[in-house]
């Protein structure tokens, strides 16, 4: 007699998940969200400012792997990113870098990036750890909302005119912070979670 056994379907068929890249990423970060959101069925996409190369490879921060991105994200207009259904912005030094500009008297892309992406209330912005330190350059885009983020950069989410909660992962609306890169999975819960209530709601 044989039994049929029923799957059930995977949460974010169908979804896209942008992540920011840089050097100094943490790998097991990286590899995680690159696995769990594949097996909901999401498509995860790594942007990076390419700096006019067709690709460019990092070198992460603990075992020194390297990462390929060919995804610039300087082209990530508005219709680029309606396509996402959520932005991470991950731990390690990939903010730091992202956020330098050659002229100081002008935003870095991924700062104009992120202008772009919390003017769409429906894309999750998701950032890990250190990540906050991309959007000083724009305080506006967090002042009065409710998040989470490593110690080392309380003072600095608190002169942007965040509220700083001391929890590992903080919920406000389309924004979602974890305190660090040890909390990725309960980060990408969340970030599924959110995308996928119905479900959630369900179990």
């Amino acid at each position: 007699m044989s039994t049929t056994v029923q799957l059930s379907p995977s949460r974010l068929t169908g979804r896209r998940i942008g992540i920011l890249a840089e050097s100094d990423f943490v790998e097991e970060e990286i590899a995680y969200y690159q696995r769990r959101f594949a097996e909901e069925g999401a498509e995860v996409t790594l942007l990076t400012r390419l700096w006019g190369q067709p690709s460019l490879t990092f070198t992460g921060h603990e075992q020194r792997a390297p990462l390929t991105v060919d995804e610039d994200l300087e082209k990530l207009d508005y219709a680029g990113l309606s396509r996402l259904s959520a932005l991470i912005v991950p731990s390690g030094q990939v903010a730091d870098r992202l956020r330098y500009s050659p002229d100081v008297d002008r935003p870095a892309p991924a700062v104009e990036l992120m202008r772009r992406a919390f003017r769409l209330p429906q894309l999750v912005k998701a950032f890990s750890c250190h990540a906050l330190m991309l959007v000083s350059a724009s305080p506006e885009l967090v002042r009065d909302r409710d998040v989470t983020c490593h110690n080392n950069l309380v003072g600095d989410v608190r002169n942007m005119g965040a509220r700083y909660n001391n929890q590992d992962v903080v919920i406000d609306k389309d924004l979602v912070t974890s305190r660090t890169v040890d909390e990725c999975h309960l980060l990408a819960r969340t970030i599924i979670d959110l995308l996928d209530p119905v479900t959630e709601a369900a179990a």
